[in-house]
């Protein structure tokens, strides 16, 4: 048993991460209940309250935990509007952390589209007006100079997971300048509850670099810096500064980038992945999420991966990162390069990306040849989707284009002619966004669609019998990923870490729900379990990273599943232990 330092407020005596026995406060009295990791409630027990001044500052009743969450549940149920039951979920979090998981944790498919897609979208929007209590680290071209010294005004000492973001390409709603906050809080909420990443280490960041958006410059209750975005060497020179700061202050913390714009997104990744463990969710995990998805298709087909011929609509990041993985998982079945490029088309708002659009920059390696498409009738024209559905003779339609009703009934049609069960997964987020409804792809298909989405839907009913619509949500990989990293004390997050991540999802749903697409978001903590040892596995293999060496004399690399469970943070409350007064 050692204490490990969180913050300058409390140790908390534990094993590693999570394995914690006490928690030594050096706060008393009302303090205590203002710290939201610290804060019990009444589930303060009647000894803590003499110990700890906390004696007349509560009701006299004393709860357990879980009296406390079916408390604030019934609460919850009583709110009508999903933007209201988010705001009353943050409230929850920003007075009891602990409370607020294990509210989350036990309803989690209930919970999940407010916390996270679709809801989070709309909180975005509305920040400025919902804003109420602060919460991470907010850097910004006014303090980034300063970076270091910033950085210490953050009380937690032992950070592990960051989510940083610079709000500009949020879901589908684009720039939202400092709003864009809204979502490394909803992704480290999943980290928790769906991840089992200890929330006393983990950290949202927003990089406030300006905004595009002259609407909220002008907005008098706008909470950003109010000019226009920071771009070229300048923004770059913003990153460099935040990834020096993290590794200085928090040497061990992993970083995921989140929502950055296509322009930058790959250029940071490529730029800072080397240095210090990090990786680009909306690149990589969307990535990983909708290979899995298409392999478990493929499977209730009894198909390959490299019989299909796959349509990207979309050319944003989430676009080029599921065009790139799909190939990974082509030349993984031995496709060779040449074919793997030629199964994968991906258009954008241009048409398909071929060479006689002259294409530069990131999307150049996805454009398909003109050899690949000489034989078409388009008379030397950039294809459209649907030509390039009927010419290329696509089996797979993946949506990332954020364009509501992109994949219309001809586009589908077309697909459904080409093969016996066509794979059509609109995964644009939010709800609003989706290419196509279900519901419409049932009938469209005559029922022999392979249908999953981005946001949650309801079942489709065919034939009187409801089909569960698969979400292909990147909460399946991203959690236990980041936990693998943490875990591992990894030095980099290669790409052979995300496809095995990929893997393991796919090999966990066809383990536990063969009949399904992808597994109920009730299982997420299973999920990561899963994904995190197999990419533990894959680390340590690869010389990436190592475990601490008490844990390796006790074993952990004979069990890694045993090593990952055996750290994975559930919300319980730690009984209290004075300590002694410590200067802040």
């Amino acid at each position: 048993m050692r204490t490990r330092q969180i913050s300058p407020y409390f140790d908390i005596l534990e094993d590693e991460l999570t394995g914690a026995q006490r928690m030594v406060v050096y706060l008393e009295g009302i303090a205590l209940l203002r710290l939201v990791l610290t804060n019990k409630g009444t589930a303060f027990t009647p000894e803590e309250r003499k110990a700890l001044g906390l004696e007349g500052l509560l009701p006299p009743a004393f709860n357990t935990l879980e009296q406390q969450v079916d408390r604030v549940y019934a609460g919850y149920r009583e709110l009508a509007s999903p933007i209201a039951k988010y705001q009353y979920l943050r409230q929850v979090q920003e007075r009891q952390e602990i409370l607020f998981f294990a509210l989350l944790s036990r309803h989690l498919t209930e919970m999940l589209p407010i916390v996270y897609t679709p809801t989070v979208g709309d909180a975005v929007k509305q920040f400025n007006a919902l804003y109420q209590t602060p919460r991470g680290l907010s850097l910004s071209i006014d303090n980034i100079d300063d970076a270091q010294r910033v950085a210490k005004s953050y009380p937690w000492d032992d950070v592990r997971m960051i989510v940083a973001t610079d709000s500009s390409a949020i879901l589908g709603i684009g720039d939202q300048g400092y709003g864009g906050l809204a979502i490394p809080i909803g992704k480290l909420a999943l980290y928790t509850a769906g991840g089992g990443v200890s929330p006393f280490h983990t950290l949202p960041v927003v990089m406030d670099v300006g905004t595009e958006r002259q609407d909220l410059i002008d907005d008098p209750y706008y909470l950003g810096t109010r000019t226009r975005r920071l771009t070229g060497q300048a923004y770059l020179d913003f990153v460099d500064k935040f990834v020096a700061m993290v590794k200085e202050r928090w040497p061990m913390a992993v970083i995921q980038w989140e929502d950055l714009s296509k322009d930058v997104a790959f250029e940071v990744l490529q730029r800072h992945r080397g240095s210090i463990a990090s990786f680009n969710d909306d690149i990589q995990g969307t990535g990983a999420v909708a290979l899995a998805g298409v392999r478990s298709a493929c499977r209730l087909n009894g198909q390959r991966l490299a019989d299909q011929v796959v349509i990207v609509h979309g050319a944003g990041a989430g676009g080029i990162g599921v065009a790139e993985a799909i190939r990974q998982g082509l030349l993984a079945e031995g496709a060779s390069a040449e074919d793997a490029r030629r199964r994968v088309l991906v258009l954008d708002s241009g048409g398909l990306l071929c060479e006689r659009r002259g294409i530069k920059g990131y999307k150049a390696p996805y454009a398909q040849t003109e050899d690949a498409i000489a034989h078409w009738p388009v008379a030397g024209k950039v294809p459209d989707l649907l030509e390039c559905v009927r010419e290329g003779k696509a089996t797979v339609l993946l949506g990332l284009s954020g364009q509501p009703g992109a994949f219309p009934e001809a586009v589908v049609r077309q697909c459904a002619a080409n093969c016996e069960r066509p794979i059509v997964f609109p995964l644009s987020n939010p709800t609003s966004s989706s290419e196509a409804v279900p519901a419409d792809l049932f009938r469209w298909t005559e029922g022999r669609v392979r249908c999953a989405t981005g946001s949650p839907f309801d079942p489709v009913v065919w034939d009187g019998v409801a089909h569960p619509i698969g979400q292909g949500n990147n909460a399946f990989v991203f959690p236990g990923l980041g936990l693998a990293a943490i875990l591992g004390y990894v030095r980099e997050v290669s790409d052979a870490m995300v496809m095995t991540a990929a893997d393991a999802l796919t090999d966990y749903t066809a383990r536990h729900h063969p009949e399904l697409l992808y597994p109920p978001v009730a299982e997420l903590d299973e999920v990561s379990i899963h994904v995190a040892t197999r990419v533990l596995e894959r680390a340590l293999a690869d010389g990436l990273g190592e475990l601490p060496e008490r844990w390796v004399k006790q074993g952990a690399l004979e069990d890694l599943e045993g090593y990952v469970r055996g750290h994975f943070w559930r919300p319980r409350y730690l009984p209290f232990v004075k300590g002694e007064t410590r200067p802040f």
